[in-house]
């Protein structure tokens, strides 16, 4: 399936979610000096224009980034979020959203290596003059699908093409697994490519993203996670209010992390109850925190 677009979705509350995880995650890892690897499996188009085009029809991003925008004494990793994006718009006004692979590249280092999946015909030739043009106005010494090594932009179905970069030189990486999940078989490959990475790179830590929705196949993909291997895991959703009365229309997401850093849950029970309360759109908006081991193993507490 080639209909999704990222852009209809560009800023919205799960984007807020997913970004905040990304960019502390990516903090963590460049603690040490020595490089790591950061691999996209679902890329979309890098940056996504707020005024024009599908945003602007949509305009999800109304449910997060522009709750944000203007907010006073945000907490410290909201804050660096919201910074972040405000760089991307020196003139003040919210034009443009920078999907995962502009907030890794952001947040990477010289020494690090980015890899960046997309199968979109389209978003894929968006993905590739986006960092050319990153390239060419200097912001960092970023590179196009064939030159260099610091990043690559590949053409091709993420989940495959992941099993080539696993293990990392450096054993040392961050897998963001993002699919659409516009066809329930998504569901199905991301608990089997995640079996298969762990196997491949068992201490590198993967970020899955994904909807809360009534079907099924949403409903049991954490539970299906926590089973994988015998990794420590960390799921976290926010849902910024009730079901719509049509059924239509997103209103919760959640980040499932495999081998998370020690520090992400504490950040998360700090910044969690100010994102129900910054993005909520009825009364019914909520998060869930949970940590643990596989469920048959010991220490799996529920917050």
């Amino acid at each position: 399936m080639l209909s999704y677009r990222h852009a209809f979705h560009a800023g919205n509350h799960a984007d807020v979610l997913k970004h905040i995880v990304l960019i502390q995650l990516l903090r963590y890892l460049g603690q040490k000096e020595t490089p790591y690897m950061y691999i996209d499996t679902h890329s979309g188009a890098g940056v996504y224009a707020l005024d024009t085009g599908y945003a602007n029809k949509s305009r999800e991003y109304e449910t997060g980034i522009a709750r944000l925008w203007d907010s006073k004494d945000l907490p410290g990793p909201v804050a660096e979020y919201v910074q972040l994006v405000r760089d991307m718009n020196p003139s003040g006004k919210m034009r443009y959203y920078p999907g995962s692979p502009y907030c890794a590249d952001h947040v990477a280092r010289e020494q690090d290596r980015i890899r960046l999946f997309e199968l979109h015909p389209a978003d894929i030739k968006l993905l590739e003059d986006n960092f050319r043009k990153r390239e060419a106005e200097g912001q960092r010494s970023t590179t196009g699908t064939t030159r260099g090594k610091r990043v690559m932009v590949n053409r091709g179905d993420g989940f495959t093409g992941l099993k080539a970069l696993l293990p990392p030189p450096s054993r040392r990486g961050l897998v963001l697994i993002d699919p659409p999940y516009e066809v329930k078989d998504d569901y199905r490959r991301v608990k089997d490519t995640l079996a298969d990475a762990l196997t491949r790179f068992p201490t590198g830590t993967y970020a899955v993203w994904y909807p809360v929705l009534q079907r099924m196949e949403s409903r049991q993909l954490p539970d299906k996670l926590k089973r994988l291997q015998g990794k420590d895991w960390l799921n976290v959703s926010l849902s910024i209010g009730g079901p719509t009365p049509d059924g239509f229309g997103l209103t919760g997401s959640g980040m499932f992390v495999i081998n998370p850093p020690w520090t992400l849950e504490p950040m998360l029970r700090e910044i969690m109850p100010f994102l129900v309360k910054a993005l909520a759109r009825d009364d019914q908006a909520r998060f869930t925190l949970e940590t643990g081991a596989p469920v048959t193993g010991p220490g799996m507490r529920k917050a």
